[in-house]
């Protein structure tokens, strides 16, 4: 039996690295090969598995938005588990985030058996992220509050770009996460939204006040991620949020959508409220961890 770990060469692999993270994480929107190759760069490689020639797993490693540390992923499909090969991919993860001088990894695991496999080597529950749910339905136009227009990003070019000035900024720094964001405009305008029609930037007086959105799933039409939600300082608790929200909602609707999924911070309680209020019902949890290096491999 022979495990190959190796970074991913071209679309081909990049299709394979796809096709585990649908296997692994079957409810969560996956980005197009087109989108990953844009990703990847000397701060973020993808690497594949495998074990006889045969696709066994995928990883990740590269700079977390969270500051200070470094990112990483270990999949394995599931009839290739227990063979050596998650321990295989986690190695050279950890050798490629001590190359780019990271001290601190941070991770994600979403099942029992994966909580174990990152316990054994020295990883550590730091936070935890709540999914919350929402069936669509006949969806109404949102009532807005008095001065403010909303818009999808593509009636205006630039309006993208300036949301990220505008309330970007703010919500990196406000989030109920252990560490700031750190979120570069180039990542904001790659990462952050993949429908300029699904999302949607609130005005007043002419200036951004707050943005949100849906990130369609390319594999499952009828679903999607909602995006960032975020209001300027000044303009929160006037109803822009809930505003923005029904206005996706409302998008989801007449676009064919049944469902609609999001994730906030555990500490986030006025996110998850609002959600709440609107409709949305929590259906599980992701235990955010970290370790440091080098892991007892």
């Amino acid at each position: 039996m022979s495990i190959t770990v190796r970074p991913v060469r071209d679309a081909g692999d990049y299709a394979a690295w796809r096709q585990v993270r649908i296997a692994v994480v079957p409810g969560e929107r996956a980005d197009s090969v087109e989108a990953l190759r844009a990703q990847a760069g000397p701060h973020r490689e993808f690497l594949i598995a495998e074990m006889d020639g045969v696709l066994a797993g995928s990883g990740l490693v590269g700079k977390s938005d969270l500051a200070g540390a470094g990112a990483m992923a270990v999949r394995v499909l599931p009839d290739m588990r227990r063979r050596g090969v998650g321990t295989a991919i986690l190695r050279v993860l950890a050798e490629r985030a001590a190359a780019l001088g990271f001290d601190v990894v941070n991770s994600h695991v979403d099942d029992p058996g994966s909580a174990r496999f990152a316990e054994r080597y020295g990883f550590r529950e730091m936070d935890r992220e709540v999914e919350q749910v929402r069936v669509i339905g006949d969806e109404p136009a949102p009532t807005l509050p008095d001065g403010v227009v909303i818009l999808p990003v593509s009636e205006r070019p630039g309006l993208w770009r300036a949301a990220y000035h505008a309330v970007g900024v703010q919500a990196f720094q406000d989030m109920a996460t252990r560490a700031p964001l750190e979120v570069s405009l180039e990542q904001w305008e790659r990462d952050w939204i993949t429908d300029e029609d699904a999302m949607f930037v609130a005005l007043a007086d002419g200036e951004v006040i707050g943005c949100a959105g849906l990130l369609p799933d390319t594999d499952d039409p009828g679903r999607a991620e909602q995006a960032l939600t975020v209001v300027r300082r000044d303009w929160r608790r006037r109803g822009v949020a809930a505003a923005l929200k029904r206005t996706s909602l409302a998008w989801a609707a007449a676009h064919g959508l049944r469902e609609v999924y999001t994730w906030t911070q555990r500490g986030n309680h006025d996110m998850r409220a609002l959600n709440e209020h609107l409709g949305f019902v929590t259906s599980r949890e992701s235990l955010s961890v970290s370790a440091s290096l080098p892991l007892p491999l």
